[in-house]
């Protein structure tokens, strides 16, 4: 198959955004694991405080932060502070919506869209806040009794419940960390004849696309070097190759 020039079946995959990158079996059953762990503490955590009736409230909201926290540990909008500031403004933004708009089309809608720009001014984009911000503006009469003590819990219990699930979790895995901060110390040396990026370079990059990435700059200079670095054994490999002298007839 050649590389350079993919069949058109590729084009349909990436046009259905189906992810090629090739990750391995354990990754993905320690991933499940781990979605098992943290579901199973925030449900057991909440029940045992709360009571069981209250617990499956934001359990339908963890249970997508569960796939962000250990399926992609690493991700830029898995990080704690997009965790608890996302589901933080949300849960406050789907409570007032709640309080103060009597149409519930109207007060989930204006939830799910102010929470998405609240989220955007904060730095704080995490994606399953969304729900958070949909279930406390649709939520019933004893949400509405709750009010804003809502959003401290099940919120924000359910939220610390499963970053430290997180953290702990993936602590016992040595090629994943959580926060992903405790993977950056590790470095990979720049291949010789290739310019090193600048901060300031990434910063353009990104200000001309204009859109959030899911991915730090950090990473994104790990794949730089990683990718330029084989490049460059490859073309060693190969110079090693040609010069080398035949063997004797």
């Amino acid at each position: 198959m050649n590389e350079r020039n993919p069949p058109a079946t590729w084009s349909w995959l990436k046009l259905l955004g189906i992810e090629l990158s090739p990750v391995s079996h354990r990754e993905r059953l320690v991933s499940a694991l781990g979605g098992f762990v943290g579901i199973f503490a925030v449900y057991w955590i909440s029940g045992t405080i709360l009571g069981t009736a209250a617990s499956p409230i934001l359990v339908l909201s963890m249970g997508s932060t569960a796939v962000m926290l250990f399926a992609v540990p690493h991700g830029a909008l898995s990080q704690p502070w997009p965790l608890l500031g996302g589901h933080l403004v949300s849960g406050l933004i789907g409570i007032a919506c709640l309080l103060c708009v009597p149409e519930p089309m109207l007060a989930g809608s204006l939830a799910t869209g102010l929470s998405i720009a609240a989220m955007h001014y904060l730095r704080c984009i995490h994606p399953p806040a969304g729900a958070t911000a949909l279930a406390a503006a649709l939520g019933n009469e004893s949400v509405r009794a709750m009010g804003f003590g809502f959003v401290l819990a099940p919120v924000m219990l359910n939220v610390l419940v499963i970053l430290v699930a997180a953290i702990a979790f993936n602590a016992l895995f040595p090629w994943r960390r959580y926060p992903a901060a405790l993977v950056r110390g590790v470095t990979v040396p720049a291949a010789a004849g290739y310019e090193a990026i600048s901060h300031e370079d990434f910063v353009y990059a990104l200000s001309q696309l204009d859109s959030y990435i899911d991915v730090s700059e950090e990473d994104l200079l790990r794949i730089y070097s990683l990718a330029t670095g084989r490049h460059r054994d490859v073309l060693t490999a190969a110079a090693a190759g040609a010069v080398s002298p035949s063997a004797p007839s």
